[in-house]
């Protein structure tokens, strides 16, 4: 089973509740999308994106994000899932997030150190939030939500994710539909 096979299956038995859940609501059809040679990405747009997610999830007594391969995740499901203008959008984001590190520090994402990048997203993030609330319909979304989305998507759907992070029962398991919790427990992968 492939990977695409299985998030399909997981939003499928979580009724769509997973992050970025739009994704699966609307296809991911192969043939239907199109991208351009604008819209691919390079290895160094993976580090940039591992960089980025390692950010909003990063290594603490679990592996984070960059450990999880969340970048090439994300390059993936940009280009197999997103429609040309939505890919449009998470290109000139990642573009926009470097003007900003630029702008703010002096220097590019990559050259700042982490304390810095944390400054930074968190100000993105609160911009995107006010984006978000206040756009209308018809409007595209903000790139860093696209972004924390298919971070979290890819991190909790990985096998570091699921099995570290959270807890973990291999399936096929027996069904016990009551197990005490714990104050300060993980949640269930399965």
């Amino acid at each position: 089973m492939n990977r695409r096979d299985a998030l399909s299956r997981v939003a499928l038995i979580l009724g769509g509740t997973v992050a970025g859940a739009h994704v699966f609501l609307e296809g991911c059809q192969p043939g239907d999308k199109k991208t351009s040679a604008a819209t691919t990405f390079t290895e160094k747009d993976t580090a940039y994106l591992d960089e980025i997610a390692d950010t909003i999830i990063p290594t603490t007594d679990t592996p984070g994000a960059k450990a999880a391969g969340v970048g090439a995740f994300m390059t993936v499901m940009v280009n197999d899932c997103y429609d040309e203008n939505d890919q449009k959008i998470f290109h000139e984001g990642m573009k926009l997030l470097n003007d900003a590190g630029k702008k703010k520090f002096g220097k590019s994402f990559m050259e700042i150190d982490p304390s810095a990048r944390k400054e930074l997203l968190t100000e993105i993030d609160k911009e995107a939030k006010e984006y978000m609330a206040n756009k209308k319909q018809d409007e595209p979304r903000h790139y860093f939500r696209m972004m924390k989305e298919l971070t979290l998507l890819g991190y909790f759907t990985s096998e570091i994710g699921a099995t570290q992070a959270l807890r973990y029962m291999a399936v096929p398991g027996k069904y016990e539909g009551c197990i005490p919790y714990k104050k300060g427990d993980r949640a269930w992968a399965t």
